[in-house]
């Protein structure tokens, strides 16, 4: 098997709802997302020959998806009362809902996910919160 591996970069803020430690009040990170896709071939023909996929692909895919996030608050859908959205709104904060709790996880799932949909073989996802924290998602087949 023959594989790639991409890093974008984006800083955030969130919060976990529920949870019992300092998570739950909003924070931020510089968070870090590594995207290894994979080929058990190199491509044989055409312009991508000798490739598992085009690097400057892979990053500009991961940069569109970090950019996403880059410089919002990402929060869980019905984890915010409708005047805390209305006033962040009105401030004209930039939110990025999700329909999942925003953990480290849960963002390296989503990554493979879109990922995925545009085409790569995707073998793993690593999300890195901090230098010291790393959640990896991957497949099992």
């Amino acid at each position: 098997m023959f594989s790639i591996r991409s890093e974008a970069h984006f800083d955030a803020a969130h919060f976990l709802a529920g949870h019992d430690g300092k998570c739950k009040n909003i924070h931020g990170h510089r968070w870090v997302i590594e995207a290894e896709v994979a080929a058990e071939q190199l491509v044989e023909e055409g312009p991508l020959r000798g490739m598992v996929s085009d690097f400057a692909l892979l990053k500009k895919d991961l940069n569109e998806i970090a950019d996403r996030f880059d410089h919002t608050f990402i929060y869980e859908d019905g984890t915010l009362f409708e005047e805390t959205l209305t006033a962040l709104n009105n401030q004209g904060f930039a939110l990025t809902k999700v329909p999942f709790r925003p953990t480290a996880e849960h963002l390296a799932e989503y990554v493979y996910d879109l990922l995925t949909e545009r085409g790569y073989q995707v073998f793993e996802i690593a999300v890195n919160e901090s230098p010291q924290n790393r959640a990896v998602y991957r497949r099992m087949s």
